[in-house]
Parts: structure tokens; sequence; C-alpha cells
């Protein structure tokens, strides 16, 4: 049970955004780290196996013959008031780039910004106590971490996870022929943007972002996928943009398919659209068809989520199909019908 800290402070009214909806957009992020791309990388023990090409959602390193080392960093500001639930939030959200791939989360490391002269350390307590609550549910260890003095609240978590090289879920694996498969709802980011400008709490929200994608990633290895993402901060359309990009095909949805939260086109229609899902959609823009379909609901398909599902390339049981990969189409990668 929450204490009443928790419920008083309005957490997200501390931070200029909220959750995924903050990352820096993906154009300019691209224009900058195209820099570090290819020349003489360092070397270091093993062999990189997934790393800065594709921008695919976790870095893998081979140490061993049937052994990899999964590792990624995620963190934000407030996306719900309540503390307990943003930790929670979080941690699933990082846990998520090591289900993206194929692994297994072994071990984290807490990542916190504090503005301690203005938020009691009461609740950035909260905060750590929901990620550990979610990393244990998670059979994850959680060792430490890092803390620094913040002009706003921010939170997540270094995970380091292994998975077997030989089965390992890429986003530059997809090709033609493919279904595309969508393991959570859409709907997040324009919610909880709601969330923020008016204090309303929307627990389906909540409860479908502190959900791990562990099943789902367990699903679809057992179904032999080789190709997967997660949905986050760059929207179903920006991270499909990404795949069908990494792996040389175009990517059709099926709008009509596409699963929503209860309430997410209530808050489209009411305005509640952040400036991240307008970015998201501008970015993939040039490289959409999207044959007349509504202005709206491109934003809905763009909409940047916090702690989404997995966008697999294959079919698992129980989960939506929303649509298909297929050969290259000169200059698009998504179309939308």
């Amino acid at each position: 049970m929450c204490d009443s800290a928790t419920v008083t402070v309005r957490l997200t009214q501390f931070a200029h955004g909220g959750g995924c909806a903050c990352k820096i957009p993906p154009g300019e992020l691209e224009d900058v780290v195209s820099g570090l791309i290819g020349g003489s990388a360092p070397r270091g023990p093993g062999e990189l196996l997934v790393g800065l090409d594709d921008g695919d959602d976790a870095a893998v390193v081979r140490i061993a013959a049937g052994t990899a080392v999964v590792a990624t960093a995620d963190f934000f500001t407030p996306v719900v008031d309540d503390a307990y639930d943003w930790g929670r939030i979080a941690a699933a959200n990082a846990l998520s780039d090591v289900y993206a791939m194929g692994g297994t989360p072994v071990v984290a490391v807490n990542l916190l910004g504090w503005p301690r002269e203005k938020l009691p350390m009461e609740l950035a307590g909260e905060v750590l106590r929901g990620g550990l609550d979610v990393a244990r549910e998670a059979g994850c260890h959680v060792a430490g971490g890092h803390s620094v003095d913040d002009p706003e609240p921010k939170y997540g978590m270094a995970v380091t996870g292994v998975a077997d090289p030989a089965r390992l879920m890429r986003n530059d694996a997809g090709r033609p022929g493919m279904p595309l498969t969508l393991t959570k709802p859409l709907g997040i980011g324009v919610l909880n943007s709601r969330h923020k400008s008016t204090g309303e709490v929307f627990p389906q929200a909540v409860a479908a972002m502190t959900r791990l994608n562990r099943e789902a990633s367990e699903m679809a290895l057992a179904s032999g996928v080789v190709c997967a993402t997660d949905v986050t901060g760059f929207g179903l359309l920006g991270h499909l943009h990404k795949l069908a990009r990494a792996s040389g095909v175009t990517a059709r949805i099926d709008a009509a398919k596409v699963p929503y939260l209860d309430g997410a086109r209530e808050a489209l229609k009411d305005g509640f659209v952040s400036g991240g899902t307008r970015r998201n959609l501008d970015w993939v823009r040039p490289h959409l068809d999207s044959g007349g379909v509504a202005e709206d609901e491109l934003l809905l398909l763009a909409d940047a989520q916090t702690s989404g599902g997995l966008l697999v390339a294959g079919e698992i049981p129980g989960h939506p199909v929303i649509g298909e990969l297929l050969p290259a189409r000169p200059g698009v990668t998504v179309t939308v019908r």
C-alpha cells in the first residue's frame, strides 16, 4: 500500500515530459550516433554480435560457444505520479530490451537522478522498491547502482543478461512472408499524457506497462522466431521502420487489427498527444505509404509507448497478427492500410 507522500506528490509535475516520450528524437539521435559506426571499434573480450549498426534493443557479445552476454540501459522521467508504480514501470521497461533480444536478465543496477531539495528521499525509496519488486518477479538480481542530485527525477536500470547466440532475436533478421505480431496494445502514450495533464489514473495503462515481456519472449523463442524488437519511445511505426530498414524489407500494417487500450482513442480525440509522438510520425513519414489512412490513426500508430510490448516477426499464440513483412519497395519501409 502506498504511503501518504506517494499519494500527495504528483511526480509527473516535476519533469518537462514523461517516460519514453522524452527520448531524443530518433532522427537527431541517429545523426549523432552515425559518427560512431564503422571505423576501428575498440576491441574487447569475446565477439560483438550486435552493436550500434542497426539500432537494436541491446548489445550482445558472444563470450563462449553457447553463451552471449546481453547488455542494455534505460531510464526516464516519471510517467505516472505514484512513485512505486513508476519504479515498477521503469524496471519492466529496462528488462524488456533483454527479452526483445531473446535473452534472460541476470543482474541489474539502479540508475537514479533525484532533486533531493524538492522531493523527499522517502519517495526515492518507493521508486527503488518498485524496481526491486519487478526485478524479483523477473528472477533478476539487483546489486547497487548509481545516483546523482538531478533537477528532474529520473529512474531506470542497466541490465545484463545471457542468451544463446544461435537463438537471438534481432531487428535485422526479418524476411518477406513473415507475419507481424504485437504482444501489448498501443495507447500507453496518450493515456500517460492525459494522466500528466489531468491527474486521472488509468489502471489499464499501469497494468500494461508493468507486465514483463518475459512470457512473450519465451513463446517467440519456442516458435523459432529470429526477428523482434520492443515498442517503446519511437512508437510502433518508428520501431517497425527501424526493423524493416535493418532487414531490407517493407512492412505492411493492417490498422484495423492493431489493438488499443481502453480510453486511448478518447485521449487522442481530446488532444493528449505528446511532442515525441508527433516527432515519431514526422521521422517515419518520408518512408511511409499510408494509403489515405487518417492522420489521427497514424498518430496512434506512432504513439510513444513506455514499456510496450514486443513486435515479433512470427506468430505467438494468443496475440494478434497485425501485418506482415513484404519484399522491399524503393524508399518505402512501412505501409499502412
